[in-house]
């Protein structure tokens, strides 16, 4: 009996060792899972730079790891030493690709500890400017009316814009399914869309909105659960619960993660420098420049936040099951 304490003391002992250590000389890498420059990118390097003041001698890396849809960089996450040194910033792909992806390398649920939800950008539903329909009832009935006729872009498999588009169609349940047309990035999408290419497209406030107030493009409707009174530009436009479609509520959140495994005085230190970033006036200001809110709710919280994500894999799942289309 004697020995377990003992045991159990040194384990401790060390455990306390090992945090207090943390995190060393080595740089504290945030792996971002897409190409350098886009809106996942961005909010790594302006969360890296607020959380080297609440990580006392850290250095906070970004490191871009693109490649199928965001799982390249999961999986080299989820394979990485569990020291805390190797973190994956994700956004909803991280519910979407299990769904997508059949033969994943990786189980989003069990393959890491969740440290905490960072922002929410709404979702904005957009038409070509050459569309015959200036509010979101007239656009929904000449959708159901044409359906077949009609095409809606996305970014690419497992891009926001292509699960919001999913998720609508989804709930749109019309007779005859719209063509689906993938461009590689929201640029090339958004161009075709202003060059009238293509019909609409499910995409990002932080995509959108310049393009919306410049009339480029026609907005319909916004995703979340309550309308964005407060914003300058989309405080005009519904929510789609307001328009019908009960429970609907998409937004592309942002989460960080660190590897199964790593010891829970890490992670508890990387989650209360997380939750004191987010409430860095500086941080909040930049992510309401890119159009996105800061969470300030329990999902900040590692348990909830997982359970969010677990509950946003159902949805998901059930849209991408409907459609019948995976990335494998």
């Amino acid at each position: 009996m004697k020995q377990w304490i003992a045991l159990a003391a040194l384990a401790a002992v060390s455990l306390g060792s090992y945090a207090q250590a943390f995190p060393g000389n080595k740089p504290i890498s945030i792996v971002v899972p897409f190409a350098a420059g886009g809106p996942t990118d961005r909010v790594a390097r302006d969360l890296a730079e607020v959380m080297r003041k609440h990580v006392p001698g850290s250095n906070f890396v970004v490191e871009n790891a693109a490649g199928a849809g965001g799982t390249i960089g999961a999986t080299k996450v989820a394979k990485a030493a569990p020291d805390g040194h190797t973190l994956l910033l994700f956004h909803i792909g991280m519910a979407a690709t299990p769904a997508l992806y059949r033969k994943l390398g990786y189980k989003p649920l069990e393959d890491f500890e969740f440290l905490g939800m960072v922002n929410d950008v709404p979702m904005t539903l957009v038409g070509k400017p050459q569309l015959p329909a200036n509010t979101y009832r007239d656009f929904e009935n000449y959708i159901r009316a044409n359906a077949g006729k009609l095409n809606i872009a996305h970014a690419g498999l497992g891009s926001a814009s292509h699960i919001c588009g999913l998720l609508w169609q989804t709930n749109m349940k019309t007779k005859e399914v719209m063509t689906t047309i993938p461009f590689g990035g929201t640029a090339p999408a958004m161009t075709a869309l202003i060059g009238g290419q293509v019909d609409m497209m499910c995409d990002q406030t932080t995509n959108t909105t310049a393009q919306i107030e410049g009339g480029r493009i026609k907005a319909f409707a916004v995703t979340t659960a309550q309308p964005l009174s407060g914003h300058p530009v989309l405080k005009h436009y519904p929510t789609l619960q307001e328009m019908g479609m009960k429970g609907f509520n998409l937004t592309i959140w942002h989460g960080l993660y660190a590897p199964k495994g790593t010891p829970a005085a890490i992670t508890k230190t990387l989650n209360e420098a997380l939750k004191k970033s987010l409430k860095d006036p500086d941080f909040i200001k930049k992510n309401e420049a890119l159009g996105a809110l800061v969470v300030n709710d329990k999902r900040v919280e590692p348990e909830e936040h997982k359970k969010f994500v677990a509950a946003e894999m159902i949805k998901i799942k059930a849209a991408v099951d409907a459609a019948g289309k995976y990335a494998d």
